[in-house]
């Protein structure tokens, strides 16, 4: 019985391109090639069989390439990313665990019981409050109803004499408001709306009233706000909706971990810091456990995540050292308005300048996250295009990259800040002042602090992360079987077979 003779190498098939090469007629034994499916270049490279090499012989379809261990070969496809070696995996895990671990323990000493107890004082948000309903509003002579009684004599040209003709001549209003929740639930008092004031009461329109026990009952409850839970629920809704059914899954995950990101700031970072821990020391926990928590749980525990991770640890390091030092160097206090000064006088332990630097920490998390993961996919997706490059040619790359997103994200941050303060720029401006002088204040150069310091923190970033993302893709070593084959696969897709030099 003869015994058929193959080919050492598979037959070319015709329709395979004018650049197509067969085999050296390394390969040994006989390969199905259709059995293998290659035309499809969807095989992954460790796939390789034999014990042969050959050089690969590509097509328009990346299928023809031969592996370094192999009697047939496979191309990449445009999948996921690889992931990294088991080598570098270590590494970046030798890292960031023991970081991990610090974070758990660090949140496990410092977690709070909850916000001390103190009394109240009644000054602006430390007030009781009850939700009501204006059930009732009629017009009537402001003559009537204010304590002054004859109409003003004086300058009419400035704001006070203005506001007190209004009152005088003006028609006001008579509310009447229903308490809907606490002890006094379905009592009623009324108040006066001077035809002045920019808060104007409807019929049926919900209400914040401040309550007082002390005062005289016919005094104890006043508005102090509108109720704009339905329309804040509703525009929460509607972006939720949006993140989900444009993100999807990842979009979802997103959410998840903004819901985290609250709850670590409410029930750690915030009462923490009012029990008088170190503001500096809780913002740097709380926020490197919402990094952890966001990063992972959005893009995925992989090496690239992981980079991502070191970027923007390396970056808040850089955040907390600058903004330590110009702080204390602008001999900023962090205690510019009433709400700060409310603070102040009822936890009088806390450091409000640690406070301020804790805000500056915080603030410019969010924004981190953003330029990291974006220069860390870029590099990731650059090495995937031509995983010949090296470090310095991948780093290359991806900084002309983070050029643009430097630009956009710090025109960002600082716009941002300016809208904030605006009402405050507004006034420096009605009165005239220099910019020096407006630059000079504590108010203002708080702000300037904030957002140079976080600028210059994002700026960092961008090569930072760059530089770290190429090092990893670039030092990672492969199996040879796995490194000869995506050799092959890109030398399929980017040459029609001709194999590229190294």
């Amino acid at each position: 019985m003869t015994t058929p003779q193959h080919p050492s190498f598979p037959p070319r098939r015709p329709g395979r391109g004018p650049h197509a090469e067969e085999g050296d007629g390394r390969a040994v034994g006989h390969v199905p090639v259709d059995a293998h499916g290659t035309r499809d270049g969807r095989h992954e490279a460790d796939h390789g069989h034999g014990a042969g090499s050959g050089h690969g012989a590509g097509d328009s379809h990346g299928g023809g390439g031969h592996g370094a261990g192999g009697g047939h070969g496979h191309s990449h496809g445009h999948g996921p990313a690889a992931p990294v070696s088991r080598h570098l995996r270590k590494v970046i895990a030798a890292i960031l665990i023991p970081f991990a671990a610090a974070v758990v323990v660090g949140l496990a000493v410092l977690w709070p019981g909850g916000a001390p107890p103190h009394e109240r004082t009644g000054v602006g948000f430390d007030r009781q409050t009850q939700q009501a309903t204006v059930t009732k509003v009629v017009e009537l002579s402001c003559q009537s109803v204010n304590a002054s009684g004859g109409t003003p004599t004086g300058d009419t040209s400035t704001a006070e004499g203005s506001s007190a003709v209004q009152q005088a001549e003006g028609e006001c209003k008579r509310a009447t408001i229903r308490v809907d929740t606490g002890d006094d639930k379905g009592r009623t008092f009324d108040e006066i709306v001077q035809p002045d004031q920019s808060r104007q009461l409807h019929e049926g329109q919900k209400v914040v009233v401040a309550y007082e026990p002390s005062a005289p009952k016919d005094l104890q409850y006043s508005v102090t706000d509108i109720n704009r839970r339905l329309p804040l629920a509703l525009l929460a809704g509607i972006f939720a909706l949006a993140v989900v059914v444009v993100g999807r899954l990842r979009g979802l995950m997103a959410l998840v971990s903004l819901a985290i990101s609250f709850l670590l700031l409410n029930f750690f970072i915030l009462p923490a810091i009012l029990q008088g821990s170190n503001p500096l020391v809780v913002a740097v926990i709380g926020s490197s456990a919402i990094m952890l928590i966001a990063l992972y749980l959005c893009h995925g525990l992989s090496a690239r995540t992981s980079v991502a991770v070191l970027g923007t640890l390396i970056s808040l390091l850089l955040i907390g050292v600058l903004g330590s030092l110009f702080i204390g160097w602008a001999a900023l206090t962090g205690n510019t308005d009433d709400n700060t000064g409310l603070i102040h006088g009822l936890y009088p332990s806390i450091d409000m300048s640690g406070l301020l630097l804790a805000g500056v920490i915080i603030g410019s998390l969010g924004v981190l996250d953003d330029v990291t993961v974006t220069q860390t996919s870029a590099v990731w997706e650059l090495h995937e295009a031509n995983p010949t490059m090296g470090w310095r040619g991948l780093y290359r790359a991806g900084i002309r990259i983070g050029r643009d997103h430097i630009a956009s994200v710090v025109n960002t941050l600082v716009l941002a800040y300016a809208g904030a303060a605006l009402p405050l720029l507004l006034l420096f401006s009605i009165a005239q002042s220099g910019v020096g002088t407006v630059a000079n204040s504590e108010l203002v150069a708080e702000e300037i602090v904030r957002t140079l310091v976080g600028s210059i923190g994002l700026v960092a970033s961008v090569p930072v992360t760059t530089a770290l993302a190429a090092l990893v893709v670039s030092a990672d070593r492969p199996a040879q079987g796995q490194g000869t084959a995506a050799g092959a696969g890109a030398s399929a897709r980017g040459g029609r077979g001709r194999r590229r030099k190294r």
